[in-house]
């Protein structure tokens, strides 16, 4: 049975840092596209990072970059998402997805991954 677990979020200070994890039993992370998403508090679900399969590139969406940093442990079969200098508006549900169609190297669009996992809650607040 496919499944993605995500674990590592809480509660953290403006400014802080947290490290979330994605681990898959199933399948093997390493030959699909990995994908974190959050939603927040009255928001639409939104890509946050993704890390290719096929040549390892990683990608962020512009309100992440310089801060969060995605990578992948083949070993562990987990995905990381490291977040720095956390802000109130990262506050949300975070998700990890797998995109299982193998016409697409990586995207941050939820609409194109196909396995989620249950989600893991990030709060940022003083």
């Amino acid at each position: 049975q496919l499944q993605l677990v995500e674990s590592g979020g809480g509660l953290v200070q403006p400014g802080g840092s947290l490290r979330l994890s994605c681990t898959a039993s199933g399948f093997t992370l390493r030959y699909y596209p990995i994908g974190w998403f959050r939603q927040g508090p009255g928001k639409e679900r939104e890509g946050v990072s993704c890390i290719s399969s096929s040549d390892g590139s990683t990608h962020y969406a512009d309100s992440v970059k310089g801060r969060f940093t995605i990578s992948r442990d083949n070993a562990k079969n987990t995905v990381y998402l490291q977040m720095n200098s956390l802000k109130p508006e990262d506050t949300g549900v975070y998700y990890c997805a797998a995109l299982r169609d193998v016409r697409i190297m990586w995207s941050l669009r939820p609409t194109d991954f196909n396995s989620w996992g249950q989600g893991t809650r990030v709060t940022v607040s003083s």
